[in-house]
Parts: C-alpha cells; structure tokens; sequence
C-alpha cells in the first residue's frame, strides 16, 4: 500500500482524480488544498485511508508542515504528485510583471518548494515516486499563455535533470504532460477580463479568451481516465520518462517534436562548422 501525497485538491480538477484513482487501487491519500473544507465530505467517505490538509504551495513555511503532517500520520509518502498549478493569459511582450512573477511562483517555484520537502524521506528510505504535472504547453507552447508555457518548460528542464540525480536513492521521476481535460482549467476564464497594456495584442488575447470560455466543458480528455493511467504506469514497475495524456495533446507534442528534429538536423553542417577544425 502506497502513500500519496497530491498538491492541488480542488474539487473537479485532476488533483481529486488523481486522488480517487489511488485509492481504488487500495492505496493511501494525502490531498492537499487551500480551502480543505471543501474536501471534507469527500475525505469523510474515505475513512483513515484519506487525509485532507490545508496547503498553500506558494507558501514554504506551510509546504513543510504539509509534509511533516503528511509523515507523521501514515509514517511516510510514497508518491508526490505535484498537481497544484494554472494558468493567466497574456502577452509576452505586455503581461504585468506581477503576473508573470505569480505564474511562476505557483507553476515552477511550488514544484520545487514541494519536491525539496518530499526528497530527504524517499532518499532516506531508498524509495519512491516524484511526479511532476506539467502540460503539453511544456512542449509545445500555446499562444497567449507564454509565461505557463515557459513555467512548464521549466518544469520539464528540472524534471529531466532531477531523474538523473536521484535514480542511485531509488527515487523515479515521471512528467505529466495533460492536454485539454475536462477539469474547473477554463471555468474562470468568463470572469477574467483581458487586462494588457499593448493594445496590438488585444485582438489576440479577444481569440485565446473566446476560445477557452467556448470549450469549457467540452475539452476531449476525461481526468478520471488520465489519472487512472498515470496510477497504471507506476504500477506496472516499468513507467515511461513522461506520459503525454490526450489524443489531441500526444498529436500536438509528436507534431512539435518531429518539426524540430527537422530544423535541427537542416542546420547540421552549420552546427558542427561552429568547432575548432581539430575537435
């Protein structure tokens, strides 16, 4: 029986799915969130195999009181599944420097705040699960959503480096790269005004708003299904370096994939005439 500790426990998103599909397979739940009262009928169904805690991710002082409460009741965690995250849109020549600060603080700092907490108890026990959600905008990048795209980016850049550091304690690392899932992600878009300071991108910015208000219950991916393949993946003992999860999201990312090792090889001779000649 696996402990996991979820960050990122808001009713209808992924966190509770990811949640509800641990404990189907007879495993333990620490989900965390900052408004945890609205998790208590949920966690009440579940008797001691569910524990619900308040959790600011942007906040490090109360990350590693989490974590130790975390321990301290079911001795250890197993599995962190780094959820807790969204997304502003913007321009990135205009988003308000505020902004692109608290996308960052939440998308990449609070992985890493979390991660840090949860590593010194898997090295100590020589075991464990770090898994990081990022999105296909990691690696692919989408169009007024710049600075998420570059926090996932950098999730991606610390996830591939931090699986090669910690494989000798037994620790493994999975990336997570959801496409559009039909998850509370677009709900609060109508009540979000663009707020830009270059008017040439309003236009823009009018497109990326009308389309995430007009697909907002209607994205393809089911998170019940994502999480239960994520569950499925660290089970099976064998689990990929990343799981893109979502036909349109895998299409894009193979897509983008293909489009760069193109470019990259049609740049080789100029790419290697960069060396000292006797290298």
């Amino acid at each position: 029986m696996k402990t996991w500790f979820i960050t990122g426990g808001t009713p209808g998103g992924f966190g509770m799915a990811f949640a509800d599909a641990a404990l189907d397979n007879g495993d333990r739940v620490v989900l965390t969130a900052r408004r945890p009262d609205e998790l208590r009928a949920w966690a009440d169904r579940h008797g001691e195999r569910a524990l619900v805690l308040r959790l600011d991710v942007t906040d490090e002082a109360q990350v590693r009181q989490a974590v130790d409460a975390a321990e301290r009741h079911f001795g250890g965690i197993d599995v962190l599944v780094n959820n807790a995250g969204r997304g502003w849109y913007g321009s990135v020549e205009g988003m308000d420097d505020a902004a692109v600060r608290r996308t960052f603080e939440l998308n990449f700092f609070s992985v890493l705040a979390v991660t840090r907490a949860v590593l010194p108890g898997m090295r100590a026990r020589r075991s464990g699960w770090v898994v990081n959600v990022s999105s296909v905008a990691g690696l692919v990048g989408t169009t007024g959503f710049g600075f998420y795209s570059a926090a996932k980016y950098a999730v991606e850049g610390m996830t591939r480096v931090l699986r090669e550091e910690v494989a000798p304690f037994g620790v493994k690392v999975l990336a997570v790269e959801p496409g559009a899932f039909r998850t509370r992600a677009y709900a609060g878009f109508a009540d979000e005004p663009i707020s830009e300071t270059i008017e040439d991108y309003r236009p823009m910015l009018e497109q990326v708003r009308a389309f995430m208000i007009e697909q907002d219950g209607r994205q393809p991916g089911d998170p019940v299904r994502g999480a239960r393949a994520v569950v499925a993946a660290i089970e099976s003992g064998d689990a990929p370096q990343r799981l893109v999860l979502g036909g349109p999201g895998y299409d894009a990312v193979v897509g983008e994939l293909e489009s760069v090792l193109a470019d990259v090889r049609a740049q080789e001779e100029v790419s290697r005439s960069a060396d000292f000649p006797d290298a």
